[in-house]
């Protein structure tokens, strides 16, 4: 059996090489400090009505109990910073809706990078992306790519914050990454004061039910108590990383599948309005917005520009 070194390294150049722009390396733990964490905000309720969030807690926390037999955390970075941006007069889309769902891109990377470890034997593992309960972002700063800013982003030094997180958990010990230790926030409160939902609270914890990225995709229900100030966004938000410094690093990507659909992101809220749904699935195909549905974006639209 090869060196838990050269399969290191050749899982990190594979992942560079299938398109992700970085990679990290954790051993497979309980993470305890973020029980007691994760604890506190669904006892507050912070997770809304995303009752999904209250299920398989102990996996959440720990990935051997989600996966037996898991012994490392490989996590990945893919960039989706665009280089291009919707019209003024559309209603705004949070920019991961810009191309194709992400969930299948970065999956089926991480499905090649699995398949590539068969040369060194029977390694078995499973991919996931934001389709489990494992806490990412944890992870990533696990395996040295950031720290969790006040946001509650990932944020990467060199990077930003513009990045989906893919998990692959792996049967191997391999040679783990030092965790990043440090937080470069400092005394920046550019993030917690831009939102005009106050969803940021002190110590990075995020009060879900009050972010606009949970009223416009996870509820379903009537937006009569939604908060009002919603910046005209009708699907997720952008504002805590478009006014983060440390986005000024970021780069536009190189990922076909996340090319920007201007027939989808330059509709007007008239456009919106008329639409209908034969038009929607031809447009939004395999796009993140079929998340939210037609009438979910109607509802959103009618909301935000009172029509």
């Amino acid at each position: 059996m090869p060196s838990k070194q050269s399969i290191t390294h050749f899982i990190k150049q594979q992942a560079l090489s299938l398109g992700f722009d970085a990679c990290g390396i954790a051993k497979a733990d309980f993470l305890s400090e973020d029980a007691p964490r994760l604890e506190r905000w669904l006892k507050d309720n912070r997770h809304g009505k995303m009752g999904y969030m209250e299920n398989h807690f102990d996996k959440r926390l720990d990935p051997r109990k989600l996966l037996p037999g898991t012994k490392t955390v490989v996590t990945v970075l893919q960039n989706y910073f665009p280089e291009e941006q919707q019209l003024s007069t559309a209603p705004k889309i949070s920019k991961y809706a810009y191309g194709k769902d992400y969930h299948r891109v970065i999956k089926k990377k991480l499905q090649s990078l699995l398949t590539s470890l068969a040369v060194f034997g029977d390694i078995q593992g499973r991919a996931f992306t934001d389709s489990a309960p494992i806490l990412e972002r944890s992870w990533a700063q696990r395996s040295g790519l950031g720290w969790v800013g006040k946001n509650g982003m990932l944020i990467n030094k060199k990077r930003g914050s513009f990045y989906f997180i893919g998990i692959l958990l792996l049967d191997i010990d391999l040679g783990n990454d030092q965790a990043f230790a440090t937080d470069h926030c400092g005394t920046c409160n550019r993030c917690v004061t831009a939102c005009p939902t106050n969803a940021i609270l002190p110590n990075k914890e995020i009060n879900a039910a009050h972010c606009i990225s949970y009223y416009t995709i996870e509820l379903r229900d009537a937006l009569v108590n939604a908060e009002k100030k919603w910046d005209d966004w009708v699907f997720g938000c952008d504002i805590c990383q478009d006014v983060c410094p440390w986005n000024r690093f970021s780069k536009p990507h190189d990922e076909p599948a996340f090319s920007f659909r201007a027939n989808l992101l330059n509709n007007t809220a008239t456009d919106w309005l008329e639409m209908n749904q034969t038009y929607f699935d031809e447009i939004a195909q395999a796009s993140p917005l079929k998340r939210a549905t037609l009438d979910g974006l109607k509802r959103n639209v009618r909301f935000v520009y009172k029509k």
